[in-house]
């Protein structure tokens, strides 16, 4: 059994690629083509994943709509023997400046319709990367904004906190989160 389950959340389609609303998916995936890992698209539950050489970590992200993603978690949970509070979800943040990285143990949703979704089928006890992604400014153009994709100067910002999420992965998979999130939030 893995020490812990890491899940991007993000779209299905081709299209959502480097969407703003997909940057969880999109990091998963870089993981795990940075890392050879082998794929396996699990259809009856929903999701696509990989286990880390060690065997410590489950890479995962939903084929559902970021809407649906509780669908996914709740089947992940109940076919791999990890316990919710093992899970972290990485998400976009409109309420982070663009590129900055929390970690936040439980909570609400915040208005993200993926961890609505989470919370409603499988409860709220699991940790949250929370990638920032700004915000447009006016509440009328969130949807646009957050299936848009970033700027070359906001990608350059997102790479550098890709980096800084790279840098706490071995003690997720030791599950010391406190000190990851130590790390992440001191840096």
């Amino acid at each position: 059994v893995p020490n812990i389950g890491i899940i991007g959340l993000g779209n299905p389609e081709h299209k959502f690629n480097g969407a703003r609303h997909n940057i969880g998916k999109d990091w998963i995936i870089k993981v795990i083509e940075e890392n050879n890992l082998d794929l396996l698209s699990k259809e009856k539950i929903y999701t696509t994943l990989a286990l880390s050489s060690d065997q410590k970590i489950l890479w995962a992200y939903p084929n559902l709509y970021v809407n649906e993603s509780g669908k996914c978690i709740n089947k992940i949970i109940k076919n791999s023997n990890l316990k919710m509070e093992n899970l972290l979800v990485i998400h976009d943040d409109l309420d982070l400046p663009i590129g900055t990285l929390r970690i936040k143990i439980n909570g609400g949703h915040g208005g993200h319709n993926g961890l609505k979704s989470i919370i409603n089928l499988a409860g709220n006890n699991f940790l949250r990367l929370r990638v920032g992604i700004g915000h447009p400014g006016n509440k009328t153009d969130v949807t646009n904004w957050v299936l848009g994709k970033f700027k070359p100067q906001e990608s350059k910002i997102l790479e550098s906190s890709y980096l800084q999420f790279l840098n706490i992965i071995n003690l997720l998979g030791n599950n010391e989160i406190e000190r990851a999130q130590l790390k992440l939030h001191t840096d």
